[in-house]
């Protein structure tokens, strides 16, 4: 099969997962080692971007997906009768950096960073898809461990977390950030008192 055949199928198996495909699944599909699969996906990837049309392909981590352009979402929602998604709060917007810059984290970290109850904020990203359980955390009572999905990568126009912007207080002040093993050190010393 030649290069063109070979980002054909791509394309037809991207366009039939309708959701973000493993690297390691498109080799297997199409009967290569990564490194080329990687290969052809990126100038499949960088020729779907730039021919006009109403599709973009979008790389998140290690995977890729089909997906229709921004500028064309209006008349996809009228097409398909999707009613428009409400904007973050600014709670779950906080809740979400949190998780994003430190997961995976719990839910008592996100309270503790925020300094109040975050549990239905919580819950909200979980039902968008934006978080998701990533675990337990191995001390009493097991406590779930959330982090971000591929959904929250897209949604977000990023292709892994390397690409976060860096927090503020990070680049100006140089002051150290709160992580979930200060957290726990600092709640085994309470429970010592």
């Amino acid at each position: 099969m030649e290069i063109k055949q070979y980002q054909a199928a791509m394309e037809a198996v991207l366009f039939s997962a309708g959701e973000p495909v493993p690297l390691s699944r498109l080799a297997e599909a199409l009967e290569l080692d990564e490194e080329s699969a990687g290969k052809l996906a990126e100038d499949l990837r960088q020729e779907i971007n730039t021919r006009t049309g109403g599709i973009r392909m979008v790389k998140m981590e290690d995977r890729y997906q089909l997906c229709t352009k921004t500028e064309y979402a209006s008349y996809v929602r009228r097409a398909l009768d999707i009613r428009r998604n409400t904007p973050l709060s600014q709670a779950a917007m906080e809740v979400l950096a949190i998780i994003a810059y430190n997961q995976p984290v719990t839910k008592a970290f996100v309270e503790q960073v925020r300094g109040v109850d975050c549990g239905a904020v919580l819950q909200g990203l979980v039902s968008k898809s934006l978080v998701e359980e990533k675990g337990r955390l191995e001390l009493p009572g097991r406590p779930l461990l959330y982090g971000t999905t591929p959904d929250f990568l897209r949604c977000f126009g990023i292709t892994g977390l390397q690409e976060l912007p860096p927090l503020p207080q990070q680049e100006e002040n140089g002051m150290e950030e709160t992580t979930l093993d200060d957290v726990i050190e600092e709640n085994e010393s309470r429970s010592g008192e």
